[in-house]
């Protein structure tokens, strides 16, 4: 009884028209659409257990085996995580399997070197026509402005003394003013976590996917002083585009990363 193919109209009514897509959607991605909803609407924040499949499948009145699929594609999409015996989760930047998701730097030994953060600046500012653009902000609308320094331990010190941190990334972020009303400087060197962490527990925004574009250029002079290179050295340009629910742009970022001793890895399935 419980596998008899369910009546296509309740999950129809639950859906909106434009979200819904061409009538020939299948069922599970119309499944899928009422989660991306859900995780959109706050109904579970990141972190938090899902429902479970029979109990989505009730709610629904689709089978279990549809609510499985849809979910298998958002686990695959690292919006949901799995966890053997204990249930679905919400993806959250917090754990370790998905907080350098966004992050691909390597140490040339294959480590995943630990960073630390040096906050440069954190400011206010209208957003330039470029940054409106990318972020679809209405022009001269308020933007939030980071740039910040990442550095790694580079040999171990004399006399048991603790290694010498190198900075390897030099980071410019741009984000939307209204949904990062009140960041600060001062938040910002409080908060000890993943940064994208901090975007979900203090503003709401999960970042969910991101664009990127890689190039080398080589250090301009006030780029190259912080990086503690020469001028002219070469260096990786990484420009990432980021996106919450709805495919709304969240995050404008460009990192200029230092590769002597590192690379940049991606893993292609």
């Amino acid at each position: 009884m419980a596998d008899a193919a369910p009546p296509l109209t309740p999950v129809v009514r639950a859906v909106a028209p434009a979200a819904v897509g061409p009538a020939f959607s299948p069922l599970y991605q119309q499944i899928k659409v009422l989660l991306v909803q859900g995780l959109q609407a706050g109904e579970w924040q990141p972190g938090q257990v899902i429902p479970s499949e029979v109990e989505l499948a009730a709610r629904w009145r689709v089978s279990q085996g549809t609510v499985r699929k849809a979910i298998d594609e958002l686990a695959t999409e690292n919006r949901l995580v799995r966890r053997q015996g204990k249930g679905t989760f919400v993806a959250t930047h917090a754990e370790q399997e998905t907080r350098y998701r966004f992050l691909r730097l390597t140490a040339d030994d294959g480590s995943a070197p630990p960073l630390q953060r040096r906050l440069l600046e954190c400011r206010r500012m209208r957003a330039s026509a470029e940054v409106a653009q990318r972020l679809e902000l209405k022009a001269g609308e308020a933007a939030v402005q980071v740039r910040r320094l990442l550095l790694a331990s580079v040999g171990a010190g004399a006399a048991g003394a603790p290694a010498r941190l190198r900075p390897v990334v030099l980071d410019d972020l741009w984000l939307p003013g209204t949904p990062f009303k009140g960041l600060t400087a001062e938040r910002l060197a409080a908060w000890r976590g993943p940064l994208y962490r901090m975007f979900e527990v203090e503003f709401a925004v999960h970042m969910i996917r991101a664009e990127e574009k890689l190039r080398a250029v080589a250090a301009p002079a006030e780029e190259a002083a912080l990086l503690k290179v020469a001028p002219g050295a070469p260096l990786l340009s990484v420009e990432r585009l980021s996106y919450t629910y709805g495919d709304r742009p969240v995050e404008l970022r460009r990192g200029l990363y230092d590769t002597q001793a590192h690379h940049y890895r991606n893993v292609l399935n």
